[in-house]
């Protein structure tokens, strides 16, 4: 599908500034989203079983308190934003964090992950320094249940406290994948694990990282964090140190950057996380490991340089990584991003990128110290 341009969002000013901007801008889409969210929990698909829309929200009521000792800043923008929105602080955990949300729920029920059950299938990749002409990449696509991509906003954060940021999220959300103006860029994939707690959801695990200054720093808050639930993380930064790190709440085994590219998909591949992952349907298993597959196969070919348009053709790759939706799994891909933190540029797509342009913005970063 051709969609326009990607929606903006301007965010700026202190934490109850920026939440109660989000909310005011996109209050209908923000009730509408997060009905939907929380259904969906309800419905029993994503969560191991039914459950009462009640009993949804007193998970996420549980999940509160991890969220305000985590980060009181980025808790207050996000009660702001729900305030200006018309939803509660519980519909805000939901869906801001609800590919988190549904690990805690499941956990805490006792359900198991319903096999045909399919929440968010990114492509991502971290390309390093010296395969880059001296400036390495992060890039991903963005898959998710179809009903997410009407949502997709790019916001731009000047925060009074820290650095300025690129986010591509949606609405609702604290953030997904981003990149600061000190250089440092995450992105994610969704991993299923069946130790889910309550803990903090990975939109809040994001902006925390985005508000530091290396990768190090970022990694570091990472490895703090009280997770609710299972992702997988990829750190790049302006100095070319880099990391992937398939953190669940029980484990983080760190991947540090090496000489060669790397990518990540759906499935744990580190033996340390591997006993907290989730069962999920072979076929689902099958999509992930090709995925994974094909985009190191892409990246691998020394002889080419690795470019955006390179970059940005693993992402339209149409036989698994670019994704339609189809009457059996509904996902696709809702949108891609590609990020080059030493220069600062920023390049994101609404929708399926073999289907839509990328738009460049830009960032330029800046040294620890300057003014």
């Amino acid at each position: 599908m051709q969609r326009p341009p990607i929606r903006h969002l301007e965010l700026a000013g202190s934490p109850e500034a920026m939440g109660d901007a989000h909310g005011r801008a996109h209050a209908e889409e923000i009730r509408h989203y997060a009905r939907d969210r929380v259904e969906l929990v309800a419905a029993g698909l994503w969560s191991g079983g039914p459950l009462p829309r009640g009993a949804v929200l007193e998970l996420a009521e549980a999940c509160l308190p991890a969220h305000e000792a985590f980060s009181p800043g980025l808790h207050a923008e996000m009660l702001a934003m729900a305030a200006a929105a018309g939803i509660t602080p519980a519909e805000a955990v939901v869906v801001g964090g609800f590919t988190d949300f549904v690990d805690t729920v499941r956990a805490v029920s006792g359900g198991a992950h319903p096999p045909e059950a399919i929440e968010d299938d990114c492509t991502a990749f971290v390309v390093p320094d010296g395969r880059a002409g001296g400036a390495g990449f992060l890039g991903q696509t963005w898959d998710m249940h179809d009903t997410a991509t009407d949502h997709v906003v790019l916001a731009r954060l000047r925060p009074d406290d820290g650095p300025d940021a690129l986010v591509f999220t949606t609405a609702g959300c604290l953030g997904q994948i981003g990149m600061n103006a000190a250089g440092v860029s995450v992105g994610i994939n969704n991993l299923t694990g069946d130790d889910g707690r309550f803990g903090v959801t990975w939109p809040t695990v994001i902006r925390e990282m985005l508000a530091q200054s290396t990768a190090p720093e970022a990694l570091a808050v990472l490895l703090r964090a009280d997770l609710a639930g299972a992702h997988n993380y990829l750190i790049l930064d302006s100095d070319g140190r880099g990391f992937n790190v398939e953190a669940m709440p029980s484990a983080r085994p760190v991947q540090a950057l090496g000489d060669e590219p790397l990518a990540h998909t759906n499935h744990v591949t580190d033996p340390a996380a591997a006993p907290f992952e989730g069962e999920r349907d072979a076929e689902v298993m099958a999509n992930s490991r090709l995925r994974l597959e094909l985009a190191t196969a892409l990246l691998a070919d020394s002889r080419e340089p690795v470019d955006a348009e390179r970059l940005m053709g693993i992402t339209r790759e149409p036989t698994a990584i670019c994704r339609w939706p189809d009457a059996k799994y509904r996902v696709e891909s809702s949108g891609a991003v590609l990020m080059r933190p030493r220069t600062g540029d920023f390049w994101a797509c609404w929708g399926q990128p073999a289907d839509n342009d990328y738009e460049h913005f830009s960032l330029a970063p800046v040294s620890v110290g300057d003014s």
